[in-house]
């Protein structure tokens, strides 16, 4: 991984034998991070979310766990 600042930037490289995944779980991270660094919300908010991310990863992930 290598992580350049510019003037106007940061850009980040991972080598293509990045596992594509977890990169975009790490963007996702990052993109929330940018949207909610000046933010207030309310906990019931974030957990109200929070269900619903994990409903949504269940419904996408169940079959790797049924038998």
């Amino acid at each position: 991984m290598v992580i350049e600042r510019t003037t106007d930037e940061f850009v980040i490289r991972f080598p293509l034998t990045a596992d594509t995944e977890q990169m975009q779980d790490i963007m996702d991270y990052l993109r929330y991070k940018e949207l909610t660094a000046n933010r207030r919300i309310a906990q019931s908010e974030v957990d109200k979310l929070s269900r619903e991310v994990n409903r949504r990863w269940w419904e996408q992930n169940a079959d790797k766990f049924k038998k």
